[in-house]
């Protein structure tokens, strides 16, 4: 069979099953693995051979482990550095001891089950973030607790990357090998490495950018990240360690964003190629045949994890509603030990058996992370203390206007009001958020205003506006059907991401629909236009055309935005309309198009910076 027939196969499956995972919310690396599972020897047998699309697909491993690298810079770190050092290690130790009698039960020596207890104890990363930012939790303390012992875990995968090769070739600690040796030697070629990449990196790199050829730093980037990677492998270590190193060289550098931007396809490619061969390789039968070993360890790795958890989070006083959503959002086992048992299985450390059960087992532990922290959230509601004036005790002032959402949008409403005088309760899931601006003196409380009982308390059945300016589409969506069902003497205000949003919002019976980024646009625009020498009441006034026109287009366009057909004939009609507007305008003499009205105190020689500045100041 021909490599592009494999490949073209391989992708149409990952095309097909990762949006359909997506959409159920099961996650990317599932629809990768079931994908995988179905072109792999267990199923179809149309991959006879996964070992070696597997060991290809380690380059995406190495490029995530790159980026992984870029994105730790020490500012970071630092501000990080009790929850990631203290609370990630405990969680590390802790739940590896819970799970060494599983691997010694699975017929391991201690040293290779203390390993198999360190790989299952890591959590994905990759499945836990995307939960969070989906439930807007990530700037909880939860999910900045979890964020913490993630990023430690990340860190943690390294050494333990480093270890597989040294324990493959010296076998278990049991047979006498000169372990100390091999680590110095690793340490050596580390240190080697941190200091001639430290100088030769950033120079390499900064004499490509000079060439102003955007694929030859491409290749620069792959080639530094390839070559670190070739040179541990070379010294017996991992290639993943050498591309991790390379991009903490690197993380300091102004070019940190554009190697990423750079990497990210490769990388994404390549990963998603490594979890289809991962899939392949499981082993179905063995794990049909063993599946009440599979379930055992997949309860092993959810309980041990969730005890760990919730210990930690008593030990740190956290709200107790937060602890079960920790407990339940890294649960599960992670990407990193698909990396772990194939690298281990490959340095002879565990035997291919133990890993795929042990595959199998985190696999199912990541199906049941959705519905895990779906229970968790529902028992933190339950264990919600009552009474919390920061969330359901407001003052009895009854402000005439409440504020859903006080990010940068929802800041510059609450200025303008304020300004005005006119007084607000602002409502915000984000509790640094909260807490920061507080500090300003602004009314605000953390809220989740997606919930009536928290709108009620807020004052809403009293108020005269509701101003919804959250960033979330649904979230949006959600508050303004509640706000018209619950509350219909409120003058409900929003904050639209597109012209379909604004549509919806205003068939829910929202009065103002206001595009998010329409008005920035136009303001851009007009600067723009001021730029390239326009007068700036010639550009004040096309601004003017076009916003009048568009408002026009929105209305009539809205019957059809059910039918896509009608709706793109609609607009080309427009647009040529809007064509020949300005046709005639520029067919209008210059010297009546250009005057400007004298009550602006502008005319067709000022200076455009002038003018600028003065339409700024008004």
């Amino acid at each position: 069979m021909s490599f592009i027939l494999e490949a073209a196969v391989m992708l149409g499956a990952a095309v097909i099953a990762v949006p359909l995972f997506a959409r159920f919310k099961l996650g990317s690396i599932l629809g990768y693995l079931c994908a995988g599972l179905i072109l792999g020897p267990s199923i179809s047998g149309f991959i006879a051979e996964p070992e070696s699309v597997l060991h290809f697909s380690e380059i995406g491993i190495v490029m995530l482990l790159f980026v992984i690298g870029l994105e730790l810079e020490p500012s970071r770190l630092w501000q990080l550095r009790k929850r990631l050092f203290g609370l990630g290690s405990l969680q590390l130790v802790l739940t590896a001891l819970l799970l060494l009698p599983l691997g010694l039960a699975l017929g391991l020596g201690n040293t290779a089950a203390t390993l198999l207890g360190l790989t299952l104890a890591l959590s994905s990363t990759a499945f836990a973030l995307q939960l969070l930012t989906e439930h807007q939790q990530l700037a909880s303390p939860h999910g900045q607790t979890a964020f913490a012992i993630l990023l430690f875990q990340d860190l943690a995968v390294i050494p333990l990357l480093a270890l597989m090769p040294v324990l493959g070739s010296n076998g278990d600690a049991e047979s006498g090998g000169p372990l100390w040796l091999s680590l110095l030697q690793a340490t050596g070629v580390v240190v080697a490495t941190l200091v001639v990449g430290r100088y030769l990196f950033p120079r390499v790199l900064r004499m490509v950018a000079g060439s102003q050829v955007h694929e030859v730093f491409t290749a620069a980037a792959l080639f530094m990240v390839l070559g670190t990677a070739w040179v541990m492998e070379h010294a017996g270590l991992s290639m993943a360690l050498g591309a991790f190193l390379a991009g903490v060289l690197l993380a300091d550098t102004p070019y940190r964003h554009e190697l990423e931007a750079n990497i990210e396809p490769f990388k994404g490619i390549l990963l998603g190629l490594f979890f289809l061969a991962v899939g392949m390789s499981v082993d179905l039968a063995l794990v049909l045949q063993s599946a009440p070993i599979v379930v055992g360890i997949t309860l092993a790795i959810l309980l041990s994890k969730m005890l760990v958890l919730t210990l930690l989070g008593l030990a740190t006083r956290m709200p107790r509603q937060q602890i079960p959503r920790l407990a339940t959002v890294i649960a599960q086992g992670g990407e990193f030990d698909f990396v772990l048992l194939t690298t281990a299985v490959a340095a002879g450390v565990i035997d291919q058996r133990i890993a795929s059960l042990c595959i199998a087992a985190v696999t199912l532990s990541m199906a049941a992370t959705p519905f895990l922290y779906r229970y968790g959230s529902r028992l933190g509601e339950r264990l919600r203390p009552a009474g919390r004036r920061w969330e359901t005790q407001f003052p009895d002032d009854d402000p005439p206007v409440i504020i859903a959402g006080l990010g940068r949008f929802g800041q510059i409403v609450a200025r303008m009001l304020r300004m005005q005088n006119v007084r607000f309760t602002a409502l915000d899931p984000n509790i640094r958020q909260v807490e920061f601006i507080r500090q300003f003196g602004s009314r605000i409380y953390y809220a989740d205003a997606t919930r009536l009982d928290l709108m009620r308390a807020a004052g809403l059945e009293k108020a005269k506006m509701l101003i919804i300016c959250v960033d979330n589409e649904e979230t949006c969506t959600t508050i303004a059907r509640l706000a018209r069902e619950h509350f219909p003497h409120l003058e409900v205000y929003a904050r639209a991401r597109n012209r379909h949003h604004a549509w919806h919002l205003q068939d829910l019976g929202v009065r103002v629909a206001i595009r998010e980024t329409f008005s920035a646009g136009l303001e851009l625009s007009q600067e723009a236009l001021i730029g390239l020498g326009y007068p700036s009441a010639r550009a004040a006034e096309a601004v003017r055309l076009f916003r009048d026109f568009d408002q026009r287009m929105f209305e009539d366009s809205r019957r059809y935005r059910h039918d896509n057909d009608q709706l793109l004939q609609n607009d080309r009609a427009a647009m040529e309309e809007l064509y020949r507007l300005f046709q005639q305008e520029e067919a209008t003499p210059l010297e009546e198009r250009d005057k400007e009205p004298t009550a602006h105190g502008d005319s067709e020689e000022d200076d455009p910076d002038q003018q600028r500045s003065a339409r700024k100041a008004s």
